[in-house]
């Protein structure tokens, strides 16, 4: 064997990984054991002691977010493969982490389908409940959170502190994040433009609408993620930035980035099989 997929529960996973760390095997893991590198944000947002925090402190996953990480992905041994809100959240504000423009609070709110639930039923998946609901669950505290900030922070943003709000919405697969961040009041639209532009001109995945705004039937079934912005207007000394993201939870925000990311790791062709839609659920 090659390389290992894990797609287990959270928990379940660092128990195995243990087990395979030392048979020279490589890991792609799903699940959110090995994404933080910090033990005790582990425990807050995960609710139990990490069960192998010395993996995590000697940093041997690779955080697997290929617009990020593309480079550290391909000489990686083990992958972490990001959240679906983390990877629709964190690819919405890249641009001003990359420019050093995002710094302090930020505000998102993110829709995300009933399949972003995992396949057993439960009464939040269930349709007659789901169809024609709205309704937030884990405000504030998302296990997603820690390593959204720590993935900004990576990329150059700066006092990162995140409010993040999820919301199950009426269908069955997406994500659409919007975020709100502060920008000194001298920035433009031209300048953020450019760097959305800059930011995203050769990656294969992401895309900047230019008829119309990010949506998630744009991106419904495919590993594609669809962003954009809208630009507020100055208010004293700072202006708001609205950043919008949009994806497909079981692609781009599941397996097709875990098979992105192995791509980039054996030295294949990063779009390899990835463009063929996922068409169920």
């Amino acid at each position: 064997m090659d390389v290992a997929f894990l797609a287990m529960p959270h928990r379940t996973t660092a128990q195995v990984v243990l087990e395979i760390l030392i048979s020279g095997v490589r890991i792609v893991d799903l699940s959110g054991d090995f994404r933080l590198r910090d033990p005790q944000a582990y425990l807050q947002y995960y609710g139990a002691e990490h069960p192998a925090p010395q993996v995590l402190r000697e940093g041997e996953f690779v955080y697997g977010l290929p617009e990020l990480n593309r480079k550290a992905i391909s000489r990686a041994t083990f992958i972490a493969s990001p959240g679906c809100f983390a990877t629709a959240i964190a690819l919405g504000l890249l641009p001003l982490a990359r420019a050093k423009k995002l710094i302090g609070p930020i505000q998102t709110v993110a829709a995300t389908g009933s399949s972003g639930s995992g396949a057993n039923p439960s009464l939040a998946t269930h349709h007659p409940l789901r169809a024609v609901n709205m309704r937030t669950y884990r405000p504030l505290a998302h296990q997603h959170t820690p390593e959204i900030v720590q993935a900004l922070e990576g990329a150059g943003g700066r006092d990162i502190a995140l409010e993040f709000v999820p919301i199950s919405a009426p269908l069955p697969r997406g994500i659409f994040a919007t975020s709100f961040a502060e920008l000194p009041s001298s920035v433009s639209k031209d300048e953020l433009d450019q760097l959305w532009n800059d930011c995203w001109r050769n990656e294969p995945f992401v895309r900047i609408p230019a008829e119309r705004p990010p949506e998630v039937a744009g991106v419904s079934g495919s590993n594609y993620v669809e962003v954009g912005f809208a630009l507020g207007p100055v208010t004293g000394s700072t202006r708001r930035v609205i950043c919008f993201s949009a994806l497909d939870n079981l692609v781009k925000g599941g397996a097709g980035q875990a098979i992105q990311s192995f791509n980039i790791m054996m030295g294949f062709d990063e779009k390899l099989t990835l463009a063929e839609p996922g068409l169920w659920p």
